[in-house]
């Protein structure tokens, strides 16, 4: 066991891993190379409390900390990163919102669904005008009595072809207060929604779309959080998307090396075996030592998280940096040990290798994250 893990995380590993091995894998091609939402699977992981784990029991959460959120998304992320992916959008951004800053109504009228997996709900925040720049957003919330009335445009929102709801950042203020006039709404989908489908090189299942919205109204109580504070919800949240991510990467990781560590020893090759040949073997020590160097870093940043310190921020950075770097270096080069076999649709490092170089944009680029993480390495 990891000396950062305690025994209900490996009993929770566990568990996953049966649930994983039984219904993820067997569907795996058809979510990640054929594109297919797996809404089923997000309803049976939120029936056995593995969707939102760190959702108190009162909503059918498990009331696990953060190092069970990220060991589960680990795992299932070795089968399928776009179920983890989907996973990590409504647990940690959108659920943990709810929980930490949405009214008793919205609570009570939601959380447990989503929870459960039988509703499905997306994070709004990138628009076709700015991604990173999530300071420049042009859709706008005014105020009408106790409603609060939404116009504008989102682009590349995971799940937005099939969500209930869209947790929604819109401005507040004016162009020119940037990221302090800024506001969150959960807004369900009905009418005043137009979703038009947006295809993606990886993470093809997850229903990636753009979202339009024209006079959708919401009361005053599908505000989550203050009035001009909705960016910094947003990046609270993200911190914990971000290290999701690193434990997506790493989950790529690992099962990249499985792969091609067992191809090794069986494929024949002069006389011998690959894994006899110097050169290969150089590979899979590194691919060994890149992944696990990178476990440590993930599991670290959620025990620095569940623990309440402050270095947790910087840490996500360089989580859902070395993540997602890690994973694609592996998936490369274990491509390299397979050869033509690892280039075949009939091996799941083709689709591992294209979700891996999703994780480097997602969640913010990462030349972006780069450029936050060294603002914060000068305070």
């Amino acid at each position: 066991m990891h000396p950062l893990l305690e025994e209900v995380h490996e009993l929770l590993r566990r568990s996953t891993v049966e649930f994983a091995e039984a219904r993820v894998e067997p569907l795996a091609k058809a979510i990640e190379v054929n594109g297919e939402y797996p809404r089923q699977l997000m309803g049976e992981l939120g029936k056995q409390g593995l969707l939102a784990p760190m959702a108190p029991p009162e909503y059918g959460g498990g009331g696990l900390d953060f190092r069970g959120e990220v060991i589960i998304i680990e795992e299932v992320a070795k089968h399928s990163p776009t179920l983890a992916t989907l996973m990590e959008v409504q647990g940690a951004l959108i659920i943990d919102s709810l929980l930490s800053h949405g009214s008793r109504e919205v609570r009570e009228r939601f959380l447990e669904g989503l929870v459960k997996g039988d509703l499905i709900a997306s994070f709004a925040l990138t628009e076709p005008c700015c991604g990173s720049d999530a300071g420049a957003i042009e859709t706008r919330a005014v105020k009408d009595g106790g409603e609060w009335v939404i116009n504008g445009r989102k682009a590349w929102v995971t799940s937005g072809q099939y969500a209930d709801l869209y947790l929604v950042f819109a401005r507040t203020g004016s162009i020119e207060e940037r990221h302090r006039a800024i506001t969150a709404f959960l807004v369900p989908r009905g009418g005043c929604i137009e979703v038009n489908p947006m295809g993606v090189m990886g993470i093809r299942g997850g229903g990636t779309a753009e979202v339009s919205l024209r006079d959708c109204r919401v009361p005053d109580e599908y505000r989550v959080g203050e009035v001009n504070r909705g960016f910094y919800l947003a990046m609270e949240k993200l911190n914990l998307g971000r290290t999701c991510v690193g434990a997506i990467g790493l989950g790529i990781a690992e099962r990249a090396f499985t792969e091609a560590y067992d191809y090794a020893q069986v494929r024949r090759i002069y006389g011998g075996t690959l894994a006899e040949l110097g050169v290969i073997q150089g590979y899979l020590a590194q691919m060994y030592t890149q992944v696990e160097a990178l476990r440590g870093l993930i599991y670290l940043t959620a025990y620095m998280r569940d623990k309440g310190l402050s270095e947790f921020t910087k840490y996500a950075q360089a989580a859902k940096y070395l993540g997602s770097s890690t994973a694609v270096n592996v998936t490369r080069t274990a491509i390299q040990v397979m050869g033509a076999v690892g280039l075949s649709t009939e091996s799941p490092l083709e689709y591992l290798y294209r979700d891996a170089k999703a994780t480097e944009v997602y969640e913010g680029s990462n030349e972006v994250i780069l450029y936050s993480l060294f603002k914060m390495l000068r305070k």
